[in-house]
């Protein structure tokens, strides 16, 4: 394998949480600021990119780091090693509500094709990088579901699903149409591409967007209910009665309840 072999095990219901066991040497990578806990003498390092070919020129390190600004993504990585002579643990935390889906390259063909927010961690020598689209049309109307990373080795690697996760195992030519927003990843031999809902009806008093994913099979993709980008929209909806000292929004009074409670002064 050129991937480091880990063990690991996903703890917690809603909000899940990645402990991964490092042998001694062993190394596995992060996004930043997924880190939540880790046993000592295991040393925390910076890189560019993903560190899967660590033999690579300056420059080709530095193509290698530049493609994840494309994904939106931070141009570092975390990698953590295990400096000690026993089995050590590291923890990586779910950004929000949500399910952690482990990946086994290895099993799947050594591909797999994931939203650009969803990936996690993974052992060190999985290769991260940015999946390009042959159809234009992905380019200007895909929304959420048009940058897609992929993850490439023979290693285990994690992503993340928000709210609840489905799994469904596509048959060859059998077709599934997704929110683009709701679509986590799939594996290799899935086609993708991205259709106008259409409709004057649907594309103005819809709500829903104007495009969505279809997949065709044979393969295995992965949805989640519950997109960042919907919970973030939902989340600022709601700021101004947060930030307020509005209070009734489940009472009949609403605003006149809170003068009546003194809750307004002048």
């Amino acid at each position: 394998m050129t991937s480091h072999e880990i063990d690991y095990q996903i703890h917690g219901e809603e909000m899940q949480y990645v402990e991964i066991e490092l042998d001694p040497q062993e190394a596995v990578v992060a996004e930043s600021g997924s880190f939540m806990m880790m046993d000592d003498q295991i040393r925390m390092d910076t890189i560019f990119g993903d560190g899967s070919n660590q033999s690579q020129s300056v420059m080709g390190k530095l193509f290698s780091a530049g493609k994840r600004i494309l994904t939106g993504e931070r141009l570092f990585m975390t990698v953590f090693l295990n400096e000690g002579y026993d089995k050590k643990h590291v923890s990586f935390a779910a950004p929000y509500p949500g399910k952690i889906v482990p990946i086994d390259l290895s099993t799947i063909g050594g591909r797999f094709i994931c939203q650009k927010d969803a990936f996690l961690c993974s052992a060190k020598g999985v290769s991260i990088g940015i999946e390009f689209s042959r159809k234009l049309g992905r380019g200007f109307f895909g929304g959420e579901g048009f940058i897609m990373q992929k993850l490439e080795g023979d290693g285990m690697a994690f992503v993340h699903a928000g709210g609840t996760l489905a799994k469904k195992e596509l048959r060859a030519g059998e077709t599934l149409k997704i929110d683009t927003g709701c679509l986590v990843g799939f594996t290799q031999g899935v086609d993708y591409d991205i259709q106008f809902i259409g409709g004057i009806r649907n594309s103005i008093f819809g709500g829903e967007g104007l495009f969505y994913a279809t997949l065709q099979g044979p393969g295995t993709v992965y949805i989640q209910s519950l997109p960042f980008s919907r919970l973030a929209n939902r989340v600022i909806a709601a700021a101004p009665s947060m930030g307020g000292k509005d209070k009734g929004e489940g009472s009949i009074l609403g605003g006149l309840g809170n003068l009546i409670d003194g809750d307004n002064r002048f």
